[in-house]
């Protein structure tokens, strides 16, 4: 693997565009060849649709009925190479699948997860078993109707952390990460690229634009004319009190022809979700409607003994998926897949656009993307290498999380198991480097309640690019779930008092 060279030339030899899992995957790949990278972000990374997703690692069952087999063996073929670089943010769950009688015949739900369990390249993920529901604790949340289910492996991701810490990367290979830096114009000048910003400008050989829903507003400012359409799909989430104690998610299917699912959620909450709606509202604020919200307690509520009712809801949120336009008629039948467009060799200085996408392919969509751009740019003609280094925090085994979290324990008496459980989840082995000499509780500084410390925030602002309370609540944590307004206020008034200094 190459490593970044420092260089006084102002130019770099790439700009990407777009902080979220495709921008960061990119910048971390085009560094780790030795390219001079620049990253750009509008917002904070992962602040829209890659800090929203399902938060899954996985191959994506239901596309093998719309006939996706290479996507699905792609994706399968990469959930293991994620679990291994980053075993502190991706681990394996063991889902159910419960029949459903009138829907799809077991038979062929058992052939699908047949299909399921040998395309892919599965070494360590146990393979699917038939189950009897009503004999398994994971029946037991169920209505008794629900008799017959298998049981088969994905894998869980913190999606935010997982763009983060790509980012870590690139910037620990000498790329140069600007967040709350949206391009205000793109212009070619002498066979280089000049990029605009409300913070300056910058100039680079060729553009990787990976903006996700914003791609095509990107091409315009550029003055290219997009020769692919995308379609904007809204996803939308929601998350309760923990409805069962087991650690097995559920993947259920509706009479509607659609699936969601509901997954055990930062130790006491269950995530479910998710809807697939055509977007056509604008970018800024997206969230769930009412009507999703119904929609997806009606759904829980068909298999859960207990009911689930908007009033139920402690948190909701939605993202808006940039799906390349394929004809589909039906959201959920939109590919998955992706698509780039590299500008002809006559047109000048090179703009590749990412279309498309999912959080499971983000590795191996960079590297391509990478590749594309590579006939163009020397500098990126390294070899491929992210699939063997680990992300930041993630040297250490896949089977090596719980033993991580006792040493923490032991070098820190003061940290409570859910407390070194969260740290070891979010830092890996860089959680003794964030929390440093510290012997007590008060060395840490000011606690915001439930294990979120000055330390911490510190940390967060000095290596990960946090600036607001949301990004620490929402983004580098899940806090937001258990501060109270009161603490949350006290840590937005710190962070604002640190930004002011």
């Amino acid at each position: 693997m190459s490593r970044a060279v420092a260089s006084n030339d102002p130019v770099f030899d790439v700009a990407v565009i777009g902080g979220g899992v495709n921008g960061c995957g990119i910048a971390r790949d085009a560094t780790g060849r030795g390219a001079k990278v620049l990253l750009l972000e509008a917002r904070d990374l992962a602040s829209g649709t890659s800090s929203n997703s399902s938060k899954l690692i996985h191959g994506g069952l239901r596309y093998l009925e719309h006939y996706e087999f290479g996507l699905v063996r792609e994706a399968l073929g990469e959930r293991e190479k994620l679990w291994a670089i980053a075993p502190h943010i991706v681990w394996p769950m063991r889902f159910v699948l419960p029949w459903v009688r009138g829907l799809r015949p077991r038979w062929l739900l058992r052939l699908g997860l047949f299909l399921y369990d040998h395309i892919g390249k599965r070494k360590l993920l146990p393979p699917t078993e038939t189950v009897r529901l009503d004999r398994h604790p994971a029946g037991q949340p169920l209505k008794p109707e629900f008799v017959h289910g298998f049981i088969y492996s994905d894998c869980w991701v913190d999606d935010a952390r997982l763009v983060v810490l790509n980012a870590r990367d690139a910037a620990a290979h000498g790329a140069s990460v600007h967040t709350r830096c949206p391009v205000s114009r793109l212009e070619r000048r002498e066979g280089l690229w000049r990029i605009e910003t409300p913070h300056g400008a910058f100039t680079a050989r060729a553009i990787i634009n990976a903006a996700g829903p914003s791609v095509l507003a990107v091409l315009d400012r550029s003055g290219e004319t997009p020769r692919q359409a995308i379609r904007l799909v809204r996803g939308s989430h929601i998350v309760v009190r923990k409805l069962f104690d087991h650690p097995h998610p559920y993947f259920f299917q509706l009479p509607d022809g659609r699936i969601f699912f509901a997954i055990p959620y930062e130790h006491d909450f269950t995530l479910i979700g998710t809807t697939d709606r055509d977007h056509q509202a604008g970018l800024d604020a997206i969230a769930a409607s009412d009507e999703e919200i119904a929609y997806l307690c009606e759904g829980a509520s068909r298999f859960f003994r207990k009911p689930v009712t908007p009033a139920d809801v402690v948190w909701s949120y939605a993202g808006v998926r940039p799906l390349v336009d394929d004809g589909s008629g039906k959201p959920e039948a939109a590919t998955r897949g992706y698509r780039f467009d590299l500008s002809p060799a006559e047109e000048g200085a090179p703009i590749l656009s990412v279309f498309g996408g999912k959080i499971t392919t983000y590795r191996t969509l960079a590297q391509e993307a990478v590749d594309h751009m590579a006939a163009r740019v020397p500098a990126l003609e390294g070899a491929h290498w992210t699939d063997r280094e680990p992300l930041p925090g993630g040297n250490f085994g896949v089977d090596e999380a719980d033993r991580l979290i006792e040493r923490l324990r032991a070098a820190y008496p003061f940290l409570e198991p859910h407390w070194a459980d969260r740290l070891i989840r979010s830092y890996g082995t860089e959680a003794a480097v964030m929390l440093g000499e510290a012997k007590r509780l008060e060395d840490c500084g000011t606690h915001f309640g439930h294990g979120l410390t000055e330390r911490e925030v510190r940390y967060l602002m000095a290596h990960e690019w946090a600036r607001e309370a949301d990004d620490v609540l929402w983004r580098r944590t899940k806090l937001g779930l258990r501060l109270s307004a009161e603490q949350q206020a006290g840590l937005r008034a710190f962070m604002e008092g640190e930004a002011q200094q």
